[in-house]
């Protein structure tokens, strides 16, 4: 099965929304993400910004369609215009991965996110994150949609090596003892370890088959694995994984993402 990371899916589907509301005549895959680090705001930030606590549910909206229903309902402006903390869409790193992602499929280009950890966080520490990449002459080009026009980096718009690690990047620099495994994880959790790579693996596994889940997902044996409750076998299963997903096969990373412990479930796609 080929991937097609140019076509929308029903999580990155903006067909309905106009594309002048999106972006402006530039096709340049970066200036049309660039808008996006002004349309969410982390749950983290809501009681500062001003935001009622209500609206902390905005962090379970899934789709890219609901996302953007929700920023016109708080200001009809196009979205290629800046708007202040309380007229965002509270949610996570996730939600600018994906309205990134959606914004680039929209306009034709291939585009996926990916979910993992970013480095240039915190010191000595990999952070749970998801990002995006979309393809320019047979290359995958990482961009960070939440901290472009920032300066956490010099270029957020083409992420260096080991600046963002994906989930797969992740397990097989754990898998081969280049890492501790203890410095991945979530930022103000106690959540770190080998068992937040498994996650991650997972997720981005899901995320290259064009499923874009939330962070908090669980399918398959993820539970367990968060829990400690799976062994040898499974993280045979995720080398594979992690494996696949590295060489970038399509075929073979649909092909495995079928695995029953692997595919999300139906429901879970809302």
């Amino acid at each position: 099965m080929v991937i097609d990371y140019a076509a929308p899916t029903k999580l990155t589907d903006l067909r309905s929304v106009h594309r002048a509301m999106l972006a402006n005549a530039e096709q340049d895959p970066v200036e049309l993400c660039r808008p996006v680090a002004s349309l969410i705001v982390q749950p983290s930030d809501v009681r500062a910004s001003g935001i009622s606590l209500d609206r902390l549910s905005e962090k379970d909206i899934r789709r890219a369609s609901e996302i953007v229903a929700r920023l016109r309902e708080m200001d009809p402006a196009p979205l290629t215009v800046p708007r202040e903390p309380d007229k965002r869409v509270v949610g996570t790193c996730r939600h600018f991965a994906v309205l990134a992602c959606s914004i680039l499929r929209r306009c034709a280009i291939p585009a996926r996110v990916r979910c993992g950890f970013a480095t240039y966080f915190v010191p000595n520490r990999a952070v749970d994150h998801w990002i995006v990449e979309y393809l320019v002459d047979d290359r995958w080009i990482r961009i960070d949609p939440e901290i472009l026009g920032g300066s956490v980096l010099d270029r957020p718009d083409d992420l260096r090596p080991g600046e963002f690690l994906s989930g797969a990047e992740a397990w097989l620099a754990y898998r081969n003892n280049r890492v501790d495994a203890m410095e991945f994880g979530v930022y103000g959790t106690e959540n770190w370890g080998p068992a937040e790579i498994r996650g991650n693996l997972v997720k981005d596994l899901a995320a290259l088959n064009r499923v874009e889940m939330l962070p908090w997902d669980e399918w398959g044996r993820m539970t367990e694995a968060y829990d400690g409750r799976t062994g040898p076998d499974y993280d045979a299963l995720l080398d594979q994984v992690a494996a696949v997903c590295s060489g970038d096969d399509l075929s073979q990373i649909s092909t495995v993402y079928g695995h029953p412990d692997l595919t999300v479930p139906d429901e879970l796609i809302v």
